[in-house]
């Protein structure tokens, strides 16, 4: 963790997260359009959106050993302690779900023996062929997506909320403002 307390986040911190905001607010978008066409576009949104979600699986695990070293800056003294439980309850659901949801995604591709093939490298099989397993695995990416989008909401409603109501220093821990 860092040392004192620092009131932003480190520029690499901040580089991620712009970063993945976009990565990740493409993907949902293009997950969205691939699965309401059945015109020849799917083809080329899935060939999108398979190497985006794998490199968002690989931002995800950078944002979360960075954020495990460095940590983040201290939530404002004023701010009440449901707000803070709910910030701090929500960044975790924010790693896990970066991390999850390109994983379930492979393992679901798996199960349906698609191959996942990445620049030309074709990635190993992580889960055995299975109708059943593959099924279950969609149901549970599209739910988390979902999810993710509505957590993504507020998250965006809660910085504005930061930036433009408490002006508390929360929005400019990670826009970088003084």
């Amino acid at each position: 963790m860092m040392n004192g307390s620092p009131t932003h986040f480190t520029p690499l911190q901040r580089g991620l997260h712009w970063l993945m905001a976009l990565a990740i607010l493409s993907m949902l978008f293009i997950g969205v359009g691939m699965v309401s066409t059945v015109t020849p576009r799917y083809l080329t949104l899935v060939s999108i959106h398979k190497p985006l979600g794998l490199f968002i699986l690989v931002l995800g695990l950078v944002r979360l050993a960075v954020r495990l070293r460095y940590g983040a800056p201290p939530l404002p003294a004023s701010m009440p302690e449901p707000m803070k439980l709910a910030a701090k309850a929500s960044h975790w659901v924010f790693y896990a779900l970066m991390i999850m949801l390109p994983l379930i995604g492979w393992g679901m591709l798996s199960a349906a023996a698609y191959p996942v093939v990445v620049l030309g490298v074709p990635l190993p099989a992580i889960l055995p062929p299975s109708d059943g397993l593959h099924a279950a695995l969609w149901a549970a990416h599209k739910t988390l997506a979902l999810s993710f989008f509505a957590l993504i909401v507020i998250h965006v409603a809660a910085a504005l909320m930061h930036a433009l109501i408490r002006k508390d220093g929360v929005f400019e821990a990670m826009a970088g403002r003084r």
